[in-house]
């Protein structure tokens, strides 16, 4: 079968692997459908190895080359001895975190941060920019008639934005600023809105701007045009907003969004930093303010996110900017998303090499 697999920096190569054996005890054996490329497998790409494994992993001894791929749908091709959650034929989407279940944080519901965590599709045998893989069947949630197969690839970034929104506590009525209109920024607007928040969306890109503006969701305002602080408290009479979703991993807008919210208000630190980022925690004191830190999603928000976008409350296929066959993975893909002049924002992958579905 072929499969996108990452063997070093600049390296991902679609190429013939070994078909999975079949599944062992609880297991299924899948085909997947639609896989996302997400910023993690981009610094990979551009920078790696990082996450994946060089040496055998503590948890399940992978390591490079590595079969790409952790946001993804299926179609459930067999199901191993015990399985009783899902069936052949049935199309599901994957929670990809892997865990030992017995640390200190999984113990304690807290299997995010599991301290021996993997991921399928980063430390594990199996991605979803393949034409079949094998998981675990705990990992798969069935998709309903009214989630699509691209939908239910989108589960997984949906989770970590709307953890994000989530943990800064937005309420209805709430205004949310939204730093940053990547993926994950544009779905952390739609999954805002939904609850009844006014979202504004700051972001300096013209093409991820043009995305958040499709999305109709709220104001679009552009960073390097205008003082967003000032703008925020001009329409909130002075005060600030409820709420800012940083999702840029950007030090400027960090230290946008410690001034733009409001005395006691919550900002949520979605975007991953790369590197060290300066603000004076003096504001966060004097204000009130609570700062917190996101990681993942919590593993059991699988259901309640497939829910939200079957009922039509998270039309998160309006974030998908290009669909690619597995074959152009990395020209059409890793290459344009990277790219400073690049025309797309989230790139879902044919892991069937197919038409659309």
């Amino acid at each position: 079968m072929k499969a996108a697999v990452f063997h070093g920096e600049h390296d991902v190569r679609v190429e013939q692997v070994a078909d999975p054996a079949g599944p062992g005890d609880g297991e299924v054996l899948i085909r997947p459908l639609w896989c996302g490329i997400c910023g993690t497998d981009l610094h990979e790409y551009a920078m790696g190895p990082i996450v994946i494994p060089a040496s055998p992993h503590r948890l399940n001894g992978s390591q490079l080359p590595q079969v790409l791929g952790h946001e993804f749908s299926a179609e459930v091709v067999e199901t191993g001895r015990g399985v009783t959650n899902v069936r052949a034929g049935q199309r599901v989407s994957i929670m990809p975190l892997l865990f030992d279940g017995t640390c200190y944080f999984c113990r304690r519901g807290l299997n995010h941060l599991c301290v021996n965590m993997a991921c399928i599709g980063l430390s594990y045998d199996w991605g979803g920019i393949a034409e079949l893989a094998v998981v675990p069947a705990s990992h798969v949630s069935p998709l309903p008639d009214a989630v699509s197969d691209l939908q239910g690839a989108l589960v997984e970034p949906t989770a970590v934005a709307a953890y994000g929104v989530d943990v800064a506590q937005v309420r209805p009525g709430d205004t949310v600023l939204v730093t940053g209109a990547g993926p994950i920024g544009a779905l952390a607007s739609l999954y805002a809105a939904q609850l009844g928040a006014r979202v504004v969306i700051s972001e300096v890109n013209p093409v991820r701007a043009k995305l958040a503006e499709s999305l109709d969701v709220g104001e679009v305002v552009d960073p390097t045009q205008v003082d967003v602080v000032e703008w925020i408290k001009d329409r909130t009479e002075g005060i600030g907003a409820d709420a800012v979703i940083e999702c840029s991993g950007n030090e400027r807008a960090l230290q946008t969004a410690i001034d733009a919210v409001r005395s006691a208000g919550r900002i949520s630190q979605t975007g991953l930093h790369t590197k060290a980022a300066s603000i004076e925690p003096m504001k966060l004191s004097e204000h009130d303010i609570t700062l917190t830190g996101t990681w993942c999603y919590p593993i059991t928000d699988w259901p309640r996110i497939i829910d939200l976008i079957a009922r039509g409350r998270l039309p998160v296929e309006k974030v998908v900017t290009a669909q690619v066959p597995m074959a152009d993975v990395v020209e059409r893909g890793f290459e344009v998303l990277l790219s400073p002049t690049g025309d797309q924002v989230k790139v879902l992958i044919d892991a069937q090499q197919g038409g659309s579905r």
